[in-house]
This record gives C-alpha cells, sequence and structure tokens, in this order.
C-alpha cells in the first residue's frame, strides 16, 4: 500500500483547505472544454441566434465568465483566486461545444477549477435555454 495521501485531508482524514504559501508565484492558465448534444435544427438555430430564449450564446459566455469568478463559492475548499481573463471559443460543426481559458497573473494556485467551472456553467446553461428548441 502506497503511503502517498491526498491533498485535502489532514493527518486524521479530515477535509482540509490546502496550504498553498510555500508555491511560488507564476503566470497561470487552464483550459477545458464541453460539448451538449442537440438536434440538428437547433444547433442551426443557436447558430442563427433564432432560438425563443433569446441570444442563447451570450447569455451563456456571461453565466461562464460569472461561474469562472466565482469558482470558490461554488467548489468546496477551492482558494479565491482574481482572474485576469476569461476566454472563450465556441465550436458548432456537429454538435455545440466552448472551451474556456482562464488567466491569472502571478498566482500560487493553478486554474484548472476556474475552467472546469466556467465550462459546466455554460453547457447546463446552454442546455437551460435549448430546452423545447429542439
Amino acid at each position: 500500500m502506497s503511503d502517498a495521501r491526498f491533498s485535502h485531508l489532514d493527518e486524521s482524514g479530515r477535509a482540509c483547505m490546502v496550504d498553498v504559501g510555500h508555491k511560488p508565484e507564476q503566470r497561470r492558465t487552464a483550459s477545458a472544454e464541453g460539448v451538449v448534444r442537440c438536434q440538428p435544427a437547433t444547433l442551426t438555430a443557436l447558430r442563427d441566434r433564432a432560438l425563443p430564449k433569446g441570444d442563447v450564446l451570450t447569455v451563456a459566455k456571461i453565466a461562464a465568465i460569472q461561474a469562472a469568478k466565482r469558482t470558490d463559492d461554488l467548489i468546496p475548499l477551492c482558494h479565491s483566486l482574481p482572474l485576469d481573463s476569461v476566454t472563450w471559443n465556441f465550436h458548432s460543426k456537429t454538435t455545440p461545444s466552448a472551451s474556456a481559458r482562464p488567466s491569472a497573473p502571478r498566482r500560487k494556485p493553478a486554474v484548472e477549477m476556474e475552467a472546469l467551472t466556467a465550462v459546466s456553467v455554460r453547457r447546463a446553461d446552454d442546455l437551460r435555454h435549448v430546452q423545447g428548441g429542439g
């Protein structure tokens, strides 16, 4: 058996926040991607911004940026991390997908959780808006 331990557990096995005080500050970036599968007619309406609930892409982008900025409120034991930017790409070849790339200058914790949270909320918001649209 390995003596490796989970970083978010203390010596007693209780949940704890990881101490990142010893880590060097450096520029942090991460990216994540998510996909939503839908009917071809829904994809066309999404691309054409013609869904009954309005401009889904813009609303979902705002939801994703807000989620990336508030990751520490959503993910237990996640460090608060001011972000410089959250960059979005939307791809719609056969299924709509989006990728997020948050960045933070000279920070200690990484930004993977911010990227994953942003994509997850964006995909959930897309689903909310396309329901009933195909």
